[in-house]
């Protein structure tokens, strides 16, 4: 149950900033230690806000699927799998998903 809560709230944090960066005017950044580009760097902000955005909120909702998994698996390590694996593998993704965002919409 305690895990439920906890992976709730990352998720709830992470579908925020979904929908945070979808209804930006601006450009937003992938991680803090970015520095968002600015508006003359990047050829279609709308897009750009919306395609990260749809990246976080998918994020979340696969916080919450992994957890249901892990759930459904019941107790012991193939439970902490989903769990651990619905975290740390779409953070590789993200990353090179934002990359490749960076070479189709940075003017160069």
């Amino acid at each position: 149950m305690i895990s439920g809560v906890i992976y709730g709230f990352v998720a709830l944090i992470m579908i925020g900033i979904g929908i945070s960066q979808l209804k930006s005017e601006k450009p937003v950044g992938f991680y803090t230690g970015e520095k968002p580009p600015s508006r003359d760097d990047i050829s279609d902000v709308k897009q750009w806000n919306r395609k990260h955005g749809t990246m976080w909120i998918l994020y979340g909702m696969i916080i919450v699927i992994s957890w249901i998994c892990g759930c459904i698996l019941g107790d012991g390590i193939v439970a902490v799998v989903p769990l651990i694996g619905g975290v740390i593998i779409p953070l590789g993704f993200m990353i090179w998903y934002h990359h490749s965002l960076t070479g189709k919409y940075k003017i160069k």
